[in-house]
């Protein structure tokens, strides 16, 4: 498939996770890609991928923000879709546990980032009268409680809200700005939960509390950020798609026993 074929597209947190997933899908399918992330060792992983481009940039300061935008647009001739993933997840210490520095470092990342690459794709789209795409990747922890720890659950309910306000703000733009909520998928970020199960001897029963009882995976993250951002769901706009495996489909119950087959 070429569905993005010559557009420029932007990725943050591409070293790893849905962020490295979504990147080389977009590659796949036609689109210049410029991948972004903070540290150096994505670069040589990246550097192998035919359509893909690298920079090293604090997604949470606009200075990096700018930085990454002026790029693309220098690099590619332009921006058409900004895929804002780069997030961390501060572990699962619990209210009392967490200082104001874990929620000013998270919420800085996982919050004020994807405001700040709104912000300036966003002006550079409406100056230059592009109808562009923006995905932001939340959580279900921004829905409700217990998918993970405080500044982090607030930071993606934060993103959530985000998308919507921003998406009033670009009225008759053509400008779409959505998100992706993903459930448990298995990335460098949730590796302790994987590995901590597996030494439990538990790691069958990840995923379990959902109905399709198993994890996801980053490319199928991946491929709803693709969708969101493609032509597919041209009239979706200020949405946050879920994708948990229907893990947010019910209240928490306790399963109920099968009934026995009919003999």
């Amino acid at each position: 498939m070429t569905r993005f074929l010559g557009k420029s597209v932007l990725v943050t947190g591409a070293a790893s996770g849905i962020g490295n997933a979504t990147m080389k899908l977009f590659a796949r399918e036609g689109a210049r890609v410029l991948a972004v992330d903070i540290g150096a060792e994505f670069e040589a992983i990246a550097a192998v991928i035919p359509g893909v481009e690298t920079i090293r940039a604090d997604v949470g300061l606009s200075i990096g923000v700018q930085a990454m935008i002026d790029r693309a647009i220098e690099r590619h001739g332009g921006l058409d879709i900004l895929v804002a993933n780069a997030g961390v997840s501060g572990g699962m210490a619990d209210l009392f546990q967490q200082t104001e520095e874990d929620w000013f470092s998270i919420l800085q990342t996982n919050l004020v980032g994807p405001f700040l690459a709104i912000k300036a794709a966003g002006r550079y789209m409406i100056d230059h009268n592009v109808a562009g795409s923006i995905v932001c990747t939340a959580s279900v922890a921004g829905l409700r409680a217990g998918a993970g720890g405080p500044a982090y659950s607030a930071s993606k309910a934060g993103v959530i809200n985000l998308v919507q306000m921003a998406a009033q703000t670009f009225t008759g733009t053509g400008i779409r700005v959505n998100a992706v909520c993903p459930g448990l998928i298995e990335t460098e970020m949730t590796r302790f939960i994987y590995d901590g199960a597996k030494a439990r001897g538990k790691d069958a029963e990840i995923g379990r509390l959902n109905p399709l009882q198993r994890g996801g995976h980053a490319d199928e993250i991946a491929e709803a950020i693709a969708f969101l951002a493609s032509d597919a769901s041209s009239y979706v706009n200020g949405q946050s798609l879920v994708v948990d495996g229907g893990l947010s489909s019910s209240h928490p119950v306790p399963r109920l026993p099968q009934p026995p087959s009919p003999r």
